[in-house]
């Protein structure tokens, strides 16, 4: 399981769509390993992961370019 020590308080302000993706991420973890993963753990992972491909906000203007930051960064960790 992922282990963070809470440091600060964020307010996300989610849609239900985004908040039921989320909620499956956490009950397919359930069922599949029987660990309930909870929305702050998955997105502690996600900024994790985005520190371990080192995303900087440098030419960012926009949602879709911070997510076509990260497929062009997780495309090039592949390769």
């Amino acid at each position: 399981m992922l282990s963070h020590e809470p440091r600060h308080r964020v307010v996300a302000f989610l849609d239900r769509e985004e908040m039921d993706y989320l909620d499956k991420l956490g009950k397919d973890a359930l069922f599949s390993t029987g660990v309930k993963i909870p929305k702050t753990k998955i997105i502690l992972a996600l900024v994790d992961m985005l520190k371990k491909l080192n995303i900087n906000g440098e030419g960012i203007k926009s949602e879709e370019d911070i997510i076509q930051k990260i497929l062009n960064s997780i495309k090039k960790s592949e390769n």
